[in-house]
């Protein structure tokens, strides 16, 4: 019995694996084997085509209600003066202002900001004589105004002043405000 068994590995299993081996083999001129076929050529459809699959026959779909995108913060704040005294008591900033940071707000303010409020946030930007003048922010008024409200201001908008959500981050209108507070130290 002790020998069958040696046979068998010395002899019989050499010759199963190599025998596997030659069956199993391809040509390598052809294609692999591919299985499942049917996801060679998947039935796309472009997103603006009709879909037969879906109830609506859109192939773009609304997002499930209650969704929201990645990366989105919601802002809990309507449009109006009392709402934007609201965000001034809720609402701190969340930045330092660091070196990197208040670069950054100077950037955003000088592509942004600059053109109504001024270089400086006097508000005396190259457009006000086609436009009335925005509030300065050197008066005391503006130095008194909290952070939230800043930030409401430039999220919603108000009065003439459109809003910003839009063209800037949640981040960057918080290093917006780093770098008017500079400018209002200065």
């Amino acid at each position: 019995m002790k020998h069958a068994r040696e046979w068998f590995v010395i002899v019989l299993l050499p010759l199963v694996v190599i025998g596997g081996m030659y069956l199993l083999r391809r040509d390598p001129e052809l294609r692999n084997r591919q299985w499942p076929t049917q996801m060679d050529a998947s039935p796309a459809y472009l997103p603006q085509t009709a879909n037969p699959v879906l109830p609506s026959g859109a192939t773009n779909q609304m997002p499930v209600a209650g969704t929201i995108p990645r990366g989105f913060q919601p802002f809990h704040y309507g449009s109006g003066e009392e709402e934007s005294l609201r965000a001034g008591r809720e609402l701190t900033n969340p930045f330092p202002a660091t070196p990197e940071n208040l670069k950054r707000g100077e950037f955003i303010y000088s592509n942004y900001c600059a053109v109504c409020h001024g270089a400086t946030g006097a508000g005396d930007g190259p457009i006000i004589p086609k436009y009335p003048n925005p509030p300065s922010y050197l008066t005391d008024k503006s130095r008194a105004l909290a952070d939230g409200t800043m930030y409401h201001v430039i999220t919603m908008g108000r009065k003439d002043m459109p809003q910003h959500a839009a063209q800037l981050s949640a981040e960057d209108r918080w290093k917006v405000i780093l770098h008017i507070r500079k400018l209002q130290g200065e």
